[in-house]
């Protein structure tokens, strides 16, 4: 018995920049702990399992960092899609629709872009958590939540850049992850952030999209506009165009396959 699996850069035009994830496509349900054994094993921010679904109206999809399951994750559902077309499993007209934690998610083809239509998970309320500023080591423009992550806003770019953070610190907030984000210098570029989950076994995740659901109406607000370019300034480094579109945000990004090889287990 062997399981198709696939490496690919997410958030990037090149291989080696974005953010890695990896691909496992199942041909029926697999177990919950062999999922996250899998995901371990790969040692990425998030390793996806896809499989079609009963009523063949789409994929179920769902995400394991190397510590846990996740709700919600942009990079990895970019990458599945990227796969299905690349693979020639899904024609390249028709949309990628997968069902998961976080409702059914609808990728689409647009050139060499992929873009992605999520729920959008606007921010909750404002609250200043103890300890979260010291252990960014900034002071805040502002900090509010949603329902997955902490946002700080930050007066600079060269501040988010260059953030170190005490990454034990940050583990003790009650939070899948922390959002440093503040309005861009880079011509081009509308915002910049940086993404840290210790919680969920992620010290930094390179480009995350799940986060731009949050950044995307938090800038729209502020900037009033629609339409916004963000930069992850990780070390790998990654572009994600952001639209809002009501109660739902489009994500887009390109992605680039690294290998492909087969589980054996």
């Amino acid at each position: 018995m062997s399981t198709p699996l696939f490496q690919v850069d997410a958030f990037a035009d090149r291989p080696f920049s974005g953010n890695p994830a990896a691909v496992c496509l199942l041909s029926s349900e697999a177990d919950e702990s062999w999922m996250q054994n899998v995901a371990l094993e790969m040692n990425l921010s998030e390793t996806a399992f896809v499989r079609p679904r009963d009523d063949d109206e789409g994929y179920e999809l769902r995400w394991f960092t190397p510590k846990v399951e996740v709700d919600l994750c942009g990079h990895a559902t970019l990458a599945t899609a990227h796969i299905l077309w690349e693979e020639g499993i899904l024609p390249l007209d028709k949309p990628a629709r997968f069902l998961t934690k976080s409702g059914e998610l609808v990728a689409e083809k647009a050139g060499d872009w992929i873009e992605m239509n999520f729920p959008a998970q606007p921010e909750e309320r404002s609250e200043v958590f103890p300890g979260l500023a010291r252990a960014l080591g900034v002071s805040p423009k502002h900090i509010g939540r949603n329902r997955l992550d902490y946002l700080v806003e930050v007066e600079s770019e060269s501040i988010v850049r260059a953030l170190d953070p005490d990454f034990r610190a940050l583990s003790a907030l009650p939070t899948r992850g922390i959002i440093v984000t503040a309005r861009a210098e880079t011509a081009g570029i509308d915002f910049v952030s940086r993404f840290f989950a210790p919680r969920a076994g992620i010290d930094e995740d390179p480009v995350t999209g799940s986060a731009h659901c949050y950044l995307g109406p938090f800038w729209a607000d502020r900037l009033s506009k629609n339409d916004l370019v963000g930069l992850q300034v990780s070390a790998r480094g990654g572009l994600v165009r952001v639209r809002s579109v009501g109660r739902r945000v489009v994500l887009a990004g390109k992605a680039v396959t690294v290998f492909k090889g087969e589980l054996r287990v």
